[in-house]
């Protein structure tokens, strides 16, 4: 398999896992099928669980072998107990197209700025790129937009962050299935002390602990691992803007599962959203 089409099918399959995370995690706490923290809690044990089983607990329980995994373990461990409490938590007073409209405009802009931090300048047609896939999700989003609380904003926002920084601490990864084992391991001080803190008001039903272990196993664990594979293969800008294909996908994803409609907006964000990526793309390409 050539570089061009690993970079395509791993990004592609990272993208759908991100897509059904956010899913996931919308059904659950949407319809109060689990609270946001006992959702974090069982979401990043069943990402351990299954690192387990791939890889076999002593395995992601030893010391990391600083040849094999990237020179710092502990803060993407941090940065992702970070995304995945302040994500549950924003979507209690977010919509879902005002939450994905900051969500992913934090990550951009996070991911851009480290780009830019690690000497990367973008030429004028990528920032026309950048835009138009950007232009392109509030389009798509649009509708769905509502005025969010304070709060809810602030905690989206820092969801964002906490990812876009995540993704970059992926790149130049050697070994990104245990470095994602390892990122998961090492979150489990702050699950323990998220549990004796938020225990008393935890309210879960065998449904919300069924998504929570799939958005955990499945989509995080596995997706996460693909997307640091994925990273690889892009620069830091490439992986910024092809995130914002998520909502797109997870718009597909309901037409396919659920049966909606395919409405003209659909097609015009996804055209927008996808042009904006194949320029950034083929400018790197060439450049």
């Amino acid at each position: 398999m050539n570089n061009s089409l690993k970079t395509i099918s791993y990004t592609l399959i990272a993208l759908i896992a991100f897509a059904a995370n956010s899913v996931l995690c919308r059904l659950a706490l949407k319809d109060h099928a689990i609270d946001p923290s006992s959702f974090t809690v069982i979401r990043l044990l069943a990402g351990v669980a299954m690192f387990g089983l791939l890889l076999g607990f002593k395995s992601i329980k030893a010391k990391p072998n600083t040849q094999q995994l990237h020179k710092t373990t502990k803060w993407p461990a941090i940065l992702l107990f970070v995304y995945a409490i302040t994500f549950s938590w924003a979507y209690l007073s977010v919509e879902t197209g005002t939450g994905a409209l900051v969500l992913f405009g934090a990550v951009q802009l996070t991911m851009i700025l480290a780009s830019l931090r690690l000497g990367n300048r973008l030429r004028l047609i990528e920032w026309c790129g950048i835009s138009l896939s950007f232009l392109g999700l509030v389009y798509l989003v649009w509708p769905n937009l509502a005025t969010p609380s304070m709060t809810g904003l602030i905690l989206m926002a820092i969801a964002g962050i906490a990812w876009g920084l995540y993704s970059v601490s992926g790149r130049g990864v050697l070994n990104p299935s245990t470095q994602t084992a390892f990122n998961f391991t090492y979150t489990l001080p702050l699950v323990a002390l998220l549990t004796i803190i938020m225990y008393p008001s935890f309210d879960i039903s065998w449904q919300g602990v069924l998504l929570g272990v799939l958005s955990g196993a499945f989509a995080s664990a596995l997706g996460y691992t693909i997307w640091f594979i994925a990273l690889g293969y892009l620069s830091v800008t490439e992986a910024a803007v092809v995130q914002l294909s998520v909502p797109v996908i997870a718009a597909f994803g309901g037409v396919i599962f659920v049966s909606e409609p395919i409405t003209l907006r659909l097609m015009v964000a996804s055209a927008l959203v996808l042009s904006g990526i194949l320029v950034v793309l083929l400018v790197k390409k060439r450049g």
